[in-house]
């Protein structure tokens, strides 16, 4: 029960980063921090060459976009309530074709752009008209987990019923194919295990956000996570909508590039 759509014929702007200064990755450590050396001049007048510590804000494996030696941009925002002034936000790493890409790292950003395309009206197609948007409202057995987004269909909407969107941030890639996930992950199984017992009371998406726009497919990552890929299956069957999100990166703004054609499974490695 695989899922075709199409991609967006230009990207569409739904979110300003910048400014984002750019750097080399020296190493990553501890999963949360990591050494980058400037190159260029830093806000705080800090000078190219200078090594700078900062908050690695994905503590997963970043399989594929995790490159010693490779560019990365930050983020300077420095706070009393902050250990650590700079953020890592994005990775240049080889595209689909050879050519390099920037992607986008930070596992914290992938709602805003989900909520942003959507208050665009950009997945209207697919969602229908919204009327209002909750984050992290509790849901499930005795509601003790949080979804994402919470869809309130516009009023006159064809399909009247709450929509419960679920986010997950994917970087790792074979080719042109997105894969999700990268390393065995309970709380993702049983996010799908939730989403599939919403039905069919409610809408449930699982939004993979494939932050980067040099992929066209998204399947499970069975390879990684063998259970997950099998639930994936499941929920599929059950009704669960499955709409991976395209996204392209630069030092100023990211752009939604359309979605990418579902596959129910990841195809052998050949």
């Amino acid at each position: 029960m695989a899922a075709t759509t199409a991609q967006s014929p230009m990207a569409t702007p739904v979110l300003q980063v910048g400014p984002l200064v750019e750097g080399v990755l020296l190493k990553r450590y501890k999963r949360f921090l990591a050494d980058v050396e400037l190159l260029e001049p830093g806000p705080g007048s800090e000078a190219p060459g200078t090594v700078v510590t900062v908050h690695c804000p994905n503590t997963g494996p970043m399989t594929g976009v995790l490159i010693p030696g490779g560019r990365v941009r930050l983020r300077h925002a420095p706070s009393p309530t902050r250990k650590l002034a700079w953020t890592w936000e994005q990775a240049e790493v080889p595209g689909a074709n050879g050519n390099p890409i920037w992607v986008g790292i930070n596992t914290a950003l992938p709602n805003r752009l989900v909520r942003a395309t959507i208050e665009a009206g950009l997945l209207e197609p697919w969602l229908g008209p919204i009327g209002g948007i909750r984050a992290e409202v509790p849901y499930g057995p005795n509601r003790r987990s949080r979804i994402d987004l919470l869809l309130t269909p516009a009023e006159g909407a064809a399909d009247p019923r709450p929509i419960y969107v679920e986010v997950k941030n994917t970087t790792w890639t074979r080719g042109e194919l997105a894969l999700f996930p990268d390393t065995v992950t309970e709380r993702g199984q049983k996010h799908l295990e939730e989403l599939a017992a919403l039905l069919p009371d409610a809408r449930a998406v699982l939004l993979p956000c494939l932050s980067r726009a040099d992929v066209h497919q998204f399947a499970p990552g069975d390879s990684a996570d063998r259970r997950y890929g099998e639930l994936f299956r499941m929920a599929q069957a059950a009704g669960v909508e499955v709409l991976p999100c395209t996204y392209s990166f630069s030092a100023s703004e990211v752009c939604w590039t359309g979605l990418a054609e579902v596959l129910e499974r990841e195809p052998e490695a050949g």
